[in-house]
């Protein structure tokens, strides 16, 4: 259990370092980034809750992302300064679109079926 755990770590790390590189290279489409948030949300996910069901996969790190999304909507003074900060902006975002919601729809499906067919691989 302990090694699923840590290579759900590793996942979710390597898919940071992927998400922060893809912002810094012109060429790559914004929208990747926000693909490679939610199958890095998906992933840590994982890490902590190893034995959920595919739905609650899904439903959990997508309601997550959803949320995070839906936050972007509120202008509240602090929260605008917490996103201005790196971290923050990393984070929580800077601006609602709806295209982001199918980003992250897209990346927690793909990320499931890695997830999946990498378990399918290994069982066999």
């Amino acid at each position: 259990m302990k090694k699923t755990r840590s290579i759900y770590l590793v996942m979710t790390a390597l898919t940071i370092m992927l998400g922060i590189l893809s912002r810094k290279i012109d060429f790559i489409p914004l929208f990747i980034g926000d693909v490679l948030y939610a199958i890095m949300v998906y992933f840590g996910f994982r890490a902590v809750w190893l034995h959920l069901q595919p739905f609650y996969r899904i439903l959990l790190p997508l309601l997550f992302c959803f949320l995070i999304e839906l936050q972007q909507l509120a202008q509240w003074p602090w929260l605008v300064f917490i996103r201005q900060t790196t971290l923050g902006h990393y984070v929580l975002g800077q601006g609602f679109l709806w295209s982001d919601l199918l980003c992250y729809t897209f990346g927690i499906v793909t990320a499931l079926g890695c997830d999946l067919l990498v378990g399918n691989i290994a069982k066999k």
